[in-house]
């Protein structure tokens, strides 16, 4: 007998879970996530908290996609993990042929591990390598050199074989050929799935305030273009699917967790500063480290912000996460999702889009071109 909430469909009650481990070595420059660096101390407390918290599901709750993210999860010791995942698997089974995704750094990756990670079902390993270059790696902050990366995915592969590579473009200093290297030596590796993220400034981080005193130079938008283009050239003609704005995969290697966010489907979240959207209310976790530990252990609930969206304004995020998708918006799905039309969303600005070559429509559904892709912030920004 099924349980109501499994009638209820994929926009409103979650069949994937996100459960964020903040712990770190260090702080990176550039990351603006929760994060707790150098607070080792804390993480069997903050592994009771987290427990605690799993058990106001009441009882389990299966999920389709779990992905584990951070912080750096495989930052926890081998012992550490396996409390993790005992702790998870009790709460969110993972239903069978379901995607049990974890963030890694290339350094954290010991073999005892990804013995512990494999043993309890993970299947995906995203590696945030970043950069194969020394002097791109200094300049992001980060700790591992690049012949880490090789390591880390020769000994994943012993036991779990999708992996996923990050990359960052738009470095400050970084030149076309440093990035075609990246590009090319990151393809040796073999990965399934590649994401490429353009660097951002988040206000507050360490490298925002090395650019605000001038100590760094932010690469001009033209040069962004060239890398981006040069990425999508480069992974198409690999074999690559781009199939959304940052990410491309072997055929049937897409993310199938980050495909809920893209389309705006409810996910629970779990952990210190995690996000949840769960029967058309987003939640937002304490990002505090042990104010977080205190709610948890005090049977308190540890949201911070909570909001339920009118459902116009519920319709027009749906369209703005959904066109970042290669297959963009499905009119029909649309309709059934949100309760509104897509035109009517869209309003007067889906026809001038199309005209100027950034979308293509066909009836059935719009798209973003690949000139679309280009500038796809702009084009979400009128559509709204």
């Amino acid at each position: 007998m099924t349980k109501p909430e499994e009638e209820l469909p994929p926009w409103l009650w979650p069949r994937a879970a996100y459960v964020h481990i903040p712990f770190c070595a260090h702080h990176c420059g550039y990351c603006d996530f929760a994060i707790a660096a150098g607070r080792d101390e804390f993480i069997e407390r903050y592994l009771d908290a987290l427990t605690a918290e799993l058990t106001t599901l009441h009882e389990s709750q299966p999920v389709q996609t779990l992905f584990l993210g951070g912080g750096t999860p495989t930052h926890l010791s081998a012992a550490q993990l396996e409390r993790l995942l005992s702790a998870l698997l009790r709460w969110l089974p993972l239903v069978p042929e379901g995607e049990f995704s974890i963030e890694c750094n290339p350094d954290t990756l010991t073999t005892d591990k990804i013995a512990v990670l494999a043993d309890y079902g993970v299947n995906r390993v995203s590696l945030g390598a970043q950069s194969f270059h020394a002097d791109m790696l200094q300049t992001l902050d980060r700790a591992h050199d690049p012949t880490e990366i090789a390591r880390a995915v020769e000994r994943v592969r012993r036991r779990i074989d999708n992996v996923s590579l990050d990359l960052i473009f738009g470095v400050p200093g970084q030149t076309a050929a440093q990035w075609r290297d990246d590009l090319a030596r990151a393809l040796a590796l073999k990965p399934d799935h590649l994401s490429t993220y353009g660097l951002t400034y988040e206000k507050g981080t360490p490298l925002w305030k090395r650019r605000q005193r001038g100590l760094v130079r932010a690469l001009d938008e033209d040069a962004e273009l060239t890398l981006y283009t040069l990425a999508i050239d480069t992974l198409e003609a690999a074999g690559f699917e781009h199939y959304e704005i940052s990410n491309f995969a072997q055929p049937g290697r897409q993310c199938r967790h980050n495909r809920v966010y893209w389309a705006n489907e409810a996910y629970f979240g779990f952990g210190m500063g995690a996000a949840r959207y769960v029967l058309g209310r987003r939640e937002l976790n304490a990002r505090d480290l042990q104010h977080y530990i205190k709610l948890c252990l005090s049977d308190k609930s540890p949201t911070w912000q909570s909001e339920e969206l009118p459902s116009w304004e519920r319709a027009r995020e749906t369209m703005a996460v959904q066109l970042r998708r290669a297959e963009g918006i499905d009119r029909a799905a649309f309709l059934r999702q949100t309760g509104f039309d897509l035109d009517t969303v869209a309003s007067n600005a889906l026809a001038p889009c199309v005209e100027q070559g950034l979308l293509t429509d066909d009836g059935r559904g719009i798209r973003l071109t690949r000139r679309g892709k280009y500038v796809a912030d702009a084009v979400i920004e009128r559509l709204l």
